[in-house]
């Protein structure tokens, strides 16, 4: 069972869609045996990249509506968000590896557009 956190669509809303900085939302079934495969993967993101990126997930069975959305159609389905927007989707099941390279350029994309104070 993964520690990251099952959110709603209104949840969807206010930490994804309304919400600033950079998220990683798993479009996930239970019955996906690939998607249970990621749940260490996406367990150590949120600990390694605690504060700089949100970790969360979404049941696409429970709640059609934001995979509709979003036109998910085969899971796992991983999609960054960066200030509600989506980004980037990466389909199917994923090393830490590859989906760590990925986040650190989208977080390293983010720096680049962050105006430096001195």
């Amino acid at each position: 069972m993964s520690q990251v956190v099952s959110i709603n669509p209104e949840q969807f809303e206010d930490k994804v869609t309304n919400a600033k900085g950079l998220k990683l939302v798993d479009f996930y079934a239970e019955w996906c045996g690939p998607c249970k495969v990621m749940d260490p993967v996406m367990d150590q993101l949120q600990v390694d990249l605690e504060g700089k990126v949100d970790i969360l997930k979404i049941n696409v069975d429970n709640y059609p509506e934001i995979p509709a959305r979003y036109a998910v159609r085969g899971m796992p389905t991983l999609m960054v968000f960066k200030d509600g927007h989506p980004e980037d989707v990466i389909i199917g099941a994923q090393s830490y590896k590859a989906l760590r390279e990925k986040l650190d350029k989208h977080l390293m994309q983010m720096r680049d557009i962050i105006p430096q104070t001195n």
